[in-house]
């Protein structure tokens, strides 16, 4: 049996220093509230908009786990290997601590040395039931070096109530294989002795108590878990169960004041419980510095305050850099905030009022002006400069032809093809203008038949031919050949549009 149990314990001593640490899954995205309890949305919208500097605690899944193991009692008759299986439910209460509730069953046996022997032990069985809660402390979750991780270690600490039922091989021998039920020891007061427990229980009464003895039990452990998937993992775990105050009867047999005590070692298989979609792995196996560390790396939640570096003369250098602090506003700088100066004759360019002076110029005044002669040539090109004025503006539409009416205003086949050929004209030549001017003046009819027929010759060459309005001047009632309207390019300006004179002595189109 010792030898079985040292090879487990040798494997799980280098299962943890064999502990990987790699690992950049956070197992979580901080933005996604749908793993955030309704209860803590408050806090956590509020971190999210940066008005609370602490995310909340998303919601995690509950770990169910089997275990199957050896066990042993340590008394003062020999142990034996014995066999132990458990279940239990563990929930996280923080990234560090989580409680564990668990039923256990251990099923031991002893047989005495020589020495055993010859005192008067008896060869033992022992069958125990453990109802427990454990506080795990889980050792290596957070770091500052890696990301969550891939196995975690834990120190066990809990109660457990225990029933035990203690069998010793002798006569009688009512029991299967030789073996009586443990009633207890008579003392010599004649009372049954059950110091350390809270009672007994189950079968008959003998020596004043049960077969099953209650008592309070200390569980002090340690174990490694080894992450398989987001759903499972495999650990390895010792744990040691003390009777509490103290009980020595557990292998049948009392001698001196030391208390029997189990150690049970397991293998266990944990599966977490509930949808990845709704909540995250329990938080043992979440590193809390990740949302830390991808911050500082790489910064997506934290409002970075805009960088200003002064610059008291706003040249575009800043003042650490800048060698003339006190540059004039819009003066341009090179790169280290000196005044430019690109003929290099000492005045800068924001001053001198010959920028590009010749060096064989040079002395140059105040003003940056060099001191060479002005060529003659320059003189008479100033001169010519100075008298120049602009040419004046022609316009290049002659020879329109005039369009002839007879007895109302309506446009004859003609007339429109003249206008049309007028038009082509008056696209062409984009500067000029064009008088449409009609006649007849003798009378108010004459009067209104000649505005009538300028209008209809607008009017066709804007519908019609595309001519704009504002290029064509409206000229009515003149003394001449009432039966025409004459064309004429100009540069004149003039009304584009006039009110009929007798609007009452309109004819009919």
């Amino acid at each position: 049996m010792a030898s079985k149990k040292h090879l487990l314990l040798a494997a799980l001593i280098v299962l943890i220093q064999s502990v990987g640490f790699a690992q950049t899954d956070w197992g979580w995205d901080w933005k996604d509230t749908s793993k955030i309890a309704v209860k803590n949305l408050p806090q956590h919208n509020e971190f999210l908009n940066n008005q609370y500097p602490y995310p909340a605690r998303p919601r995690d899944q509950w770990e169910l786990g089997f275990g199957l193991g050896l066990s042993s009692i340590t008394g003062d008759v020999k142990p034996k290997t014995g066999f132990g299986a458990t279940v239990s439910l563990r929930k996280a209460l923080n990234h560090t601590f989580s409680v564990r509730a668990g039923l256990s069953g251990l099923w031991n046996a002893g047989a005495p040395n020589a020495y055993g022997v010859a005192i008067g032990q008896k060869d033992y069985k022992n069958k125990t039931y453990q109802l427990g809660i454990d506080v795990l402390t889980s050792l290596n979750t957070s770091s500052n070096y890696r990301g969550n991780p891939k196995t975690n270690v834990y120190l066990v600490t809990g109660y457990s109530l225990n029933a035990a039922e203690v069998f010793y091989k002798g006569a009688p021998g009512a029991q299967s294989g030789g073996y009586n039920i443990f009633y207890g020891q008579i003392l010599p007061n004649g009372q049954n002795s059950q110091s350390g427990t809270i009672t007994t229980i189950g079968g008959s009464t003998v020596n004043n108590r049960k077969a099953y003895t209650l008592f309070h039990g200390i569980n002090l452990g340690a174990g490694i878990a080894f992450k398989v998937s987001k759903k499972a993992n495999i650990a390895l775990e010792q744990k040691f169960t003390f009777s509490a105050p103290g009980y020595d009867y557990l292998d049948a047999w009392k001698d001196g004041n030391s208390n029997d005590y189990y150690s049970f070692t397991s293998a266990r298989l944990n599966i977490n419980l509930g949808s990845n979609a709704k909540k995250v792995e329990p938080l043992y196996w979440l590193n809390p510095n990740n949302f830390v560390y991808s911050e500082l790396n790489s910064p997506k939640h934290m409002k970075m305050p805009k960088v200003v570096l002064p610059d008291a003369d706003a040249d575009g250098v800043t003042d650490q850099f800048d060698l003339e602090p006190n540059t004039p506003k819009g003066a341009p700088v090179d790169s280290h905030g000196v005044s430019k100066d690109t003929d290099g004759d000492g005045v800068p360019d924001f001053k001198d009022k010959e920028v590009l002076t010749a060096k064989s110029c040079f002395p140059v005044n105040n003003d940056g002006v060099g001191s060479c002669p002005e060529p003659a040539c320059c003189k008479e090109i100033k001169d010519m400069m100075a008298n120049w004025k602009p040419a004046e503006k022609e316009c290049a539409i002659g020879n329109l032809p005039s369009i002839q009416f007879k007895g109302n205003a309506k446009l004859s086949k003609d007339a429109q093809a003249a206008l049309a050929s007028v038009a082509a004209k008056i696209n062409a030549n984009p500067t000029c203008k064009v008088k449409v001017i009609g006649y007849g003046a003798s009378s108010k009819s004459a009067q209104q038949m000649s505005w009538e027929r300028v209008n209809a010759v607008i009017k066709y060459l804007v519908e019609k031919q595309g001519v704009s309005e504002s290029r064509l001047l409206f000229v009515h009632s003149q003394d001449g050949d009432a039966n025409t309207v004459d064309l004429q390019g100009t540069l004149e300006e003039g009304p584009n549009t006039v009110p009929a004179p007798h609007p009452n002595l309109r004819g009919k189109n």
